[in-house]
């Protein structure tokens, strides 16, 4: 498993579609906060809308994916010809729809994804406020044949399909961060800083980072892994990804060991080392400083949970 893909496997984000907006004419769809542990996001695959956060306005067009790490308050506003068409909300055994008409210009899939504390947690914290990731619409686009499956799913709404939804919807986080597929991240700088490095100097750097978390590295072991000098790698590492090479190191080993904690009965002790902690109160101090919990704290409240 590649580094990127064994990041994301152990967050274990959770996916689900809310609700399916087939809309025509013009309407504003009202989004609370979401819950502590919810990530909401939103896939437009035909249609025009404009996504209101803030004081900032997100235009959003077919093939268009939005995914709010923090869960804020939002609007998003149906851009269309002509007035309102009063829509129904239709509950299926696991696809809710909200329908104007069968002349639907607006194909919006509205839903989140749930996080517990811990890798997962890591994961979103990890992510700027919006991320915007435009792949367009077509046989060409990569989102195309996974918007097409959850089209069929949601209309088939048969047994099983909230699983298949569920998955569908994780691999859509994925194609999200990891960008186009066609060398440059989908949004510069709208991604999370590993998923869009394209230079393969930089790449090497968090392929390192990720496959040995436990090794003493330092910026200029780093560097060398790179090729590059030390005022070269932090200044380059810095533009593409708009974090420091020692926050990412950082914030990297504290995930892996999020996932260690929570999926393993291997001793504090044990995890510290492995992700390059020889104290483990230095670790401890680490881990509560990036998690703003310790690492007992997180094992404890997985065991009471499930996990």
């Amino acid at each position: 498993m590649d580094p990127i893909s064994r990041l994301i496997r152990s967050a274990r984000p959770e996916g689900a579609v809310d609700v399916r907006c087939l809309l025509a004419g013009t309407h504003v769809l009202d989004n609370p906060p979401g819950v502590a542990g919810q990530v909401p996001f939103h896939l437009l695959l035909n249609g025009h809308c404009v996504a209101e956060i803030g004081d900032r306005a997100i235009d959003l067009r077919a093939g268009d994916v939005l995914i709010l790490p923090r869960a804020a308050r939002h609007r998003v506003r149906v851009v269309a010809d002509g007035p309102p068409l009063p829509a129904e909300r239709h509950s299926g055994g696991s696809v809710t729809t909200l329908r104007s008409d069968d002349t639907a210009a607006i194909d919006l899939f509205c839903g989140h994804y749930t996080y517990q504390p811990g890798p997962g947690e890591l994961l979103f914290a990890g992510l700027p406020d919006i991320v915007h990731a435009s792949f367009g619409r077509g046989p060409g686009s990569p989102l195309h044949p996974l918007g097409e499956l959850m089209r069929n799913e949601a209309a088939l709404d048969a047994p099983g399909t909230g699983a298949l939804l569920a998955s569908l919807c994780e691999a859509l986080l994925v194609l999200a961060l990891r960008g186009d597929g066609r060398g440059a991240p989908s949004t510069a700088n709208l991604v999370m800083p590993w998923t869009a490095l394209t230079d393969a100097s930089l790449r090497a750097v968090v392929d390192a980072v990720v496959n040995e978390p436990q090794r003493r590295w330092t910026i200029a072991s780093l560097a060398h892994i790179a090729g590059v000098s030390r005022a070269t790698l932090v200044r380059r590492f810095s533009t593409a990804t708009g974090t420091g090479v020692a926050e990412f190191l950082t914030r990297t080993r504290m995930m892996i060991a999020a996932d260690l904690l929570t999926a393993t009965s291997r001793s504090l002790d044990d995890i510290a080392a492995s992700v390059g902690y020889r104290s483990p109160s230095a670790f401890g101090k680490a881990f509560r400083t990036t998690t703003g919990t310790t690492p007992s704290r997180l094992r404890r409240y997985a065991a009471e949970n499930g996990r």
